[in-house]
């Protein structure tokens, strides 16, 4: 049987002196110092630990930390191969992944070179080690900028959003900055790194093909790849499938190292997404065995299966061409998020910390994850947690916003990379769409590159031939788009709204969130609104007194181009302008959630002209005012806890229908919605000037419009009223005017505090209106979290808010931390604060 061992102990790293070392190298490691390295990491965190750099998360020590992505780096260690490799043939060192440019080394003799962050890595090394001794292991490291200025130099610059040339060098490209993210530019052992040990044969690859007969019966067909030894080139090798009891074998002749394997499941149970039904998971396995001795195994192949269909339908319609994701003969409405790397050092991300952010996701109602292109094929764990949560993955291939030169030396390690990683995921479930790049089509039709390029190659080439071709080939069991945004044809714009996938932009960068309104694209898969991360996580991250929003370490921290005058400029259609941090900090929070509920409840009340919204961003990946709906510090913003009513099965909101407000319900689930509606317009006192029950019936999976009376809709005052619809617990308001020219009042409370297991309870009830309500957890504890965001309040109205991470003992800090939009932003005015 294959023996496996991680080589994970007796690293050390040390500045490549051979090589180039920045002026602004510690002395410390100028002096040829070896520091204890950790594998899998990268050079980064290995620093950090040894106290040799600042966190680069804090102020401005992000350009302080620059050096070390410039500087060339020596990964070693020892290996004694004795023990394990007794009575195998063969001893392979295997990398699951280098990033990036690495010469490895053992004894001093060179095995092999890499330049692509996204391949794993095998040498054959039996023999070349000596019994009884450590052989030197050495990986050295070139810089990623190095690699990447030499390839630009060869082939001739291209253009990119961002001014690095991450597009020249296989790599995680936002390890180069994003509008998002700060420039940390790794090196090191990122994944594991182990040596194998095996005689004979051994599972070289296995590409499971799962599907769904029409009559229900499940299908599993692996194609195989061996690798014999020597010895093993002459032997009769025998492969068994075995999934949900049904076991079926395939013989495999001397030299033969290719078969497939198939095996029929009756009626299997299906994988569904979240919101449809259950995510049963099978066991595949597959054993290869000598026919010399056919009850010890080889090797042995193991993963969790599942069973569904998934199609991508864009059937060309009288308003265009749709994108609607159809699985198991269902056709769905998206409500997913877009992912990036969860944190700027990937390496410090683990299982534990992807199923935090993962369940984070499906409590809120979200049912798809987006992989973008700029980030990393995430690991194995992240795919495993999706396929148990049932939420669908849409993977990008790794290129973004940037134009990709398409010769050598790049050309075959985009395509070696594709192949293996489609390899590498297939198994699973939860991935629904291979995607070819992020907004490089776009890009090249609207962001000037045609220019300058003069002809140059760009990366069309690997979009709508290389890697559509490898999918096909691969895994044919999945659709392919060539990118995001795009229409479907050369003959249309990439980000036409009436045709495939549409990126909404204009919107925060120059447009008001209203103007989410003004079209209904067939499938909205990127949007977003900015706001600063939670209070705790920025005042962790920036030492700046005064905290101000254009102090120097806040403004480090906003990585968008004129990002807080965009800002200022999305508040000032709907509020005053702030005049301190804490008043700036809120609003801005509320016009997140409010530009996205804008976005959202719109397109869904559309469906199924528009299938799907994608929100720009789930997650952060450092401390940083962004799109994100969870913070670097891993706090949910209000806009966590709107998604929980936005993605909801059951939606109800107001909107105009040919100028004149009407009540839109939205039923996502399977079974129809029927209930009755309490329609009322009341002032800001709470008076009932208009009141109406109507009744509701919402089909699965449909939409129903209702006309409001214009009793309801005819206000004496628009300043201060308001329509309020109630239906099972659910509720949408409806305000004529602006926040800026509504007549609120103070908004005023009452506010008891129990305290309770693990926390408290802090009960709210409104004296008078009290529009969106927010009680930031954080600022009464850095480890305070609540379990609800904004909530408005009628007068006479309660509302209870669970608190963790905080006893309930200083009830003097709930002024602080309790604001609503009556006063622009003010504290509220209390009644009485008690325990």
């Amino acid at each position: 049987m294959k023996v496996s061992t991680p080589l994970t102990s007796g690293w050390t790293l040390s500045l490549d002196p051979a090589r180039h070392v920045p002026d602004e190298a510690p002395d410390a490691l100028r002096e040829a110092a070896r520091l204890p390295a950790t594998v899998p990491g990268c050079v980064h965190t290995d620093l950090l630990d040894a106290g040799l750099i600042p966190d680069p998360f804090v102020d401005l020590n992000e350009t302080e930390v620059a050096w070390v992505g410039r500087a060339d780096w020596s990964y070693r260690t020892g290996l004694n191969t004795t023990a394990d490799a007794t009575g195998h043939e063969r001893t392979d060192l295997v990398f699951d992944g280098l990033d990036t440019v690495a010469e490895v080394r053992l004894d001093g003799r060179l095995l092999g070179t890499t330049r692509n962050m996204h391949r794993s890595y095998r040498y054959d090394i039996t023999g070349r080690t000596d019994p009884g001794r450590e052989t030197p292991l050495q990986v050295d490291f070139t810089s990623a900028y190095q690699e990447a200025e030499r390839v630009r130099d060869l082939l001739g610059p291209r253009p990119n959003a961002y001014p690095e040339p991450f597009n020249f060098v296989r790599k995680m490209a936002s390890s180069f900055g994003w509008d998002w993210g700060p420039t940390l530019v790794t090196a090191g052992i990122w994944r594991q790194a182990r040596l194998e040990h095996w005689s004979v044969a051994r599972i070289a690859e296995v590409r499971p093909e799962v599907t769904v007969a029409p009559d229900g019966t499940g299908r599993v067909r692996l194609h195989l790849r061996v690798e014999r030894s020597a010895r093993g080139a002459e032997r009769d090798l025998h492969a068994v499938l075995d999934i949900a009891g049904v076991e079926t074998g395939v013989h495999l002749p001397p030299g033969s190292t290719t078969a497939t394997v198939e095996a029929e499941v009756p009626d299997p149970d299906l994988w569904w997404p979240r919101g449809y039904g259950e995510q049963h998971l099978y066991t595949c396995t597959l054993h290869l065995t000598d026919a010399e001795a056919p009850t010890e195994a080889l090797d042995r192949w193991e993963r969790r299966v599942g069973f569904r269909t998934v199609e991508l339908d864009t059937s060309p319609d009288a308003a265009g061409s749709g994108f609607t994701l159809v699985v198991n003969g269902v056709r769905t409405f998206v409500r997913g998020v877009n992912w990036i790397p969860d944190d700027a050092l990937i390496t410090r991300v683990d299982a534990a910390r992807y199923r935090r952010r993962l369940t984070r996701a499906a409590d809120a109602g979200v049912d798809l994850v987006r992989v973008w292109g700029g980030g990393v094929y995430e690991s194995e764990a992240f795919y495993d947690i999706c396929d148990e949560l049932g939420l669908m993955v849409w993977q990008d291939f790794l290129f973004a916003c940037a134009a990709y030169p398409e010769e050598e030396p790049l050309r075959s390690e985009v395509e070696a990379e594709a192949r293996e990683n489609v390899v590498r995921l297939m198994p699973h479930a939860s991935l629904v769409l291979w995607n070819g790049n992020n907004e490089n089509l776009w890009g090249f039709r609207d962001w000037d590159w045609e220019p300058e390029l003069a002809g140059a190659t760009w990366g069309e080439g690997y979009y709508l031939d290389v890697l559509p071709r490898v999918v096909a080939a691969t895994d044919p069991t999945r659709p392919y788009w060539a990118g995001s945004p795009w229409s479907g044809s050369r003959d249309l714009h990439p980000n036409d709204p009436g045709h495939g996938t549409s990126h909404s932009w204009e919107v925060w960068n120059r447009l008001d969130h209203a103007a989410y309104r003004d079209d209904v694209p067939r499938f909205v898969a990127e949007f977003g609104w900015q706001a600063p991360p939670a209070h705790a996580t920025l005042r962790r991250a920036v030492t700046d007194d005064p905290l101000t929003p254009d102090s120097p370490g806040v403004l480090h921290h906003q990585k968008a181009e004129d990002g807080n005058g965009k800002l200022a400029r999305g508040l000032a259609p709907h509020f005053a302008a702030p005049t301190d941090y804490d008043t700036w900090h809120y609003l801005t929070q509320v016009n997140q959630v409010r530009a996205v509920t804008t976005g959202v409840e719109h397109w869904r009340a559309h469906w199924p002209h528009c299938a799907g919204v994608i929100l720009w961003q789930l997650n952060d990946c450092w401390p940083v005012t962004s799109w994100a709906a969870i913070d670097g510090d891993e706090r949910e913003k209000p806009l966590y806890h709107a998604l929980g009513r936005l993605f909801a099965d059951r939606l109800l909101t107001f909107r105009h229908i040919d100028g004149r407000p009407a009540l839109t319900a939205v039923n996502q689930s399977g079974t129809p919605w029927s209930c009755e509606v309490s329609l009322r317009r009341l002032d800001v006192n709470g008076a009932v000037g208009a009141e109406q029950r109507v009744a509701l019936d919402v089909p699965a999976r449909g939409v129903t419009d209702l006309e409001i009376p214009a009793a309801l809709t005819t206000a004496q005052d628009p300043r201060r009223e308001l329509l309020v619809a109630d239906a099972d617990g659910l509720r949408a308001l409806h305000f004529a005017v602006p926040d800026r020219e509504f007549a609120y009042p103070p908004a005023e409370a009452v506010v008891k505090v129990t305290p309770q297991e693990g926390g408290a309870q802090v009960t709210v009830t409104a004296h008078t209106l009290v529009r969106d309500l927010l009680l930031q957890a954080d600022r009464l504890h850095p480890e305070a979290r609540a379990d609800r965001g904004l909530v408005t309040l009628l007068p006479g109205e309660s509302v209870d808010i669970t608190l963790t991470g905080w006893d309930g003992r200083s009830v003097e800090a709930l002024p602080g931390a309790l604001r609503a939009v009556n006063g622009s932003g003010a504290p509220i005015s209390f009644g009485d604060a008690s325990r």
